[in-house]
């Protein structure tokens, strides 16, 4: 019978980070709206988180061969990430609701023990006010931990704060 290995928290592809091609959904010719999503990952603390790694996934666009609909990067020495991709358009959701357009965001990091899941929602969009994600959200602050801001034509940001005052809403999957 094989010996049983260690759990590990992000591995064992850690090195798929390295790669930061994986970060540019739109590197395969992909046509539509580009947009750059950036972020800064902090702890408790306010420290900056500078080894983790940041998953996006979208189901609008649809993946394909120009468009991959999934990326990876890494968190630099100010725990910033970056991804170039296209701006997501509304989505079925459960019943007769739309989902606002949104990419679904996976974080992995040293001393996770579980990946944390969580959504970047665009402001200004009309449909987060009935989205069922966002709606379910009751207090305002925490909402607007899940709402990107425009930092400039086609670029949006949203800092992720993992506990504390501010803490970013995770889900539960």
């Amino acid at each position: 019978m094989p010996a049983a290995t260690a759990s590990q928290t992000i591995g064992p592809y850690w090195h798929l980070i390295e790669h930061k091609e994986w970060a540019d959904l739109t590197r395969f010719g992909a046509e539509g709206e580009r947009i750059e999503v950036t972020g800064r990952i902090t702890d408790g603390a306010g420290d900056a988180v500078v080894d983790a790694a940041v998953e996006i996934w979208q189901a609008s666009p649809p993946a394909d061969e120009r468009f991959p609909g999934y990326g990876r990067s890494a968190t630099d020495s100010d725990g910033r990430f970056r991804f170039v991709t296209l701006k997501p358009e509304a989505v079925p959701g459960n019943g007769n609701q739309t989902q606002a357009p949104h990419l679904s965001v996976v974080l992995l990091a040293r001393g996770l023990m579980t990946a944390l899941r969580t959504r970047v929602y665009f402001q200004g969009e009309a449909l987060n006010e009935t989205d069922p994600l966002l709606s379910s959200i009751e207090d305002p602050a925490e909402r607007a931990t899940l709402i990107a801001k425009p930092i400039g034509a086609g670029a949006w940001n949203l800092d992720i704060r993992l506990q504390g005052a501010g803490e970013t809403v995770f889900l539960e999957v």
